[in-house]
């Protein structure tokens, strides 16, 4: 994924929606949502993703040998979210024939559907040596031709 690139010019192969209800300990002294805390629900999306689709869990890179760190986020901002509001996280998985993981992610006030953010992530894998793989995993390509019918 190009940096800076436009969220949603990519077809999404695979998505899951999940919701969640902001706490008071998530927001700042202007009682919104502090920024920091949608990357958190991004990974909220992401960890409820690998549950949808069995195989790409964090617990699932460990257990075959592989981390899968993020070296990329993008994050744009777009209304508020304040405590008690239910914030519903769609996440994205866009495929590519690279090593790495691309998600992008919408989220929505489920009070009345406005959009609050939007961004994407890249996570590469990187194997138990610490070494950043350059072809994908064994796994993560048994992992596509389960889930991702056109493969």
């Amino acid at each position: 994924m190009k940096r800076n690139r436009k969220i949603g010019t990519q077809k999404a192969t695979l998505s899951n929606t999940t919701c969640t209800t902001v706490r008071f300990s998530e927001v700042d002294s202007m009682q919104v949502v502090w920024h920091g805390e949608y990357v958190r629900y991004f990974e909220d999306g992401r960890e409820a993703f690998g549950r949808k689709y069995p195989g790409v869990g964090y617990m699932d890179f460990y257990a075959n040998g592989y981390t899968a760190p993020i070296v990329d986020i993008q994050l744009q901002y777009i209304s508020p979210l304040t405590v008690n509001e239910v914030a519903v996280i769609e996440t994205h998985f866009i495929d590519t024939p690279a090593a790495k993981l691309c998600f992008e992610y919408i989220i929505h006030r489920q009070s009345d559907g406005a959009l609050v953010a939007r961004g994407s992530s890249v996570q590469v894998f990187v194997d138990r040596d610490g070494n950043m793989c350059l072809n994908t995993p064994t796994f993560f390509d048994e992992w596509k031709k389960r889930w991702i019918k056109q493969m």
